[in-house]
């Protein structure tokens, strides 16, 4: 039998398993954007699970209005600059909306986020508008406010930073909680003139 050609014993070292295990083709396996991405054969089952992916994302931050201290005193009454600016209380029971009713819902008096939704609204007898949860989740910001003798959790808007009240453990089911704001930082449209996004800012007038 005629010897192999040497052309032919190359091809067979060449095509040795180790050499066909090391040219198999890579391919990425589905990890979330931004993470280390892996490789693994394209022949062989993904077995890597990544408990984020398909996961949905959180929204995004708000951006936050900044504005000067003379812009603010331009754009609200000396009422509305004293409670959201300086971290003012209106009187309780002498206010816009304590006993309000209408449909519809509140938002910030100073740059038109929208905070609560009237269906949230409760009287809580304190003589200021009481609600048992915002309008969303990142919607509302909190912080420990410690000018009194007690720590209390005050509430503001996210968004432009203005004070709204404070948040207390004794409200209404389902939540327990307590939203008790000014009327001075809220501004109200009813359901029907409600539009897509939010209410431009209010020019001053309640």
């Amino acid at each position: 039998m005629a010897a192999a050609p040497k052309s032919l014993l190359l091809r067979a070292l060449l095509l040795s398993p180790i050499t066909l295990i090391t040219m198999m083709p890579l391919a990425y396996n589905d990890t979330p954007s931004g993470s280390e991405v892996a490789f693994s054969p394209c022949c062989m089952p993904n077995t890597s699970s990544h408990p984020s992916a398909g996961a949905p994302l959180p929204d995004a931050p708000l951006p936050r209005i900044e504005k000067s201290e003379e812009a603010w005193k331009a754009l609200l009454t000396p009422e509305q600059y004293r409670v959201t600016r300086l971290q003012g209380t209106e009187p309780p029971f002498d206010n816009a909306y304590w006993d309000h009713k209408a449909n519809g819902a509140y938002h910030c008096i100073a740059c038109g986020l929208s905070l609560f939704d009237s269906k949230t609204k409760y009287d809580s007898g304190t003589g200021w508008p009481s609600f048992y949860k915002p309008i969303r989740p990142d919607h509302v910001a909190t912080r420990d406010d410690r000018s009194l003798l007690s720590i209390r959790t005050e509430v503001h808007c996210p968004r432009c930073h203005a004070h709204l009240g404070h948040v207390f453990k004794d409200g209404t089911p389902p939540t327990g909680l307590r939203y008790c704001i000014n009327s001075a930082a809220l501004q109200f449209t009813t359901r029907k003139e409600e539009k897509v996004g939010d209410p431009e800012p209010a020019s001053g007038q309640n």
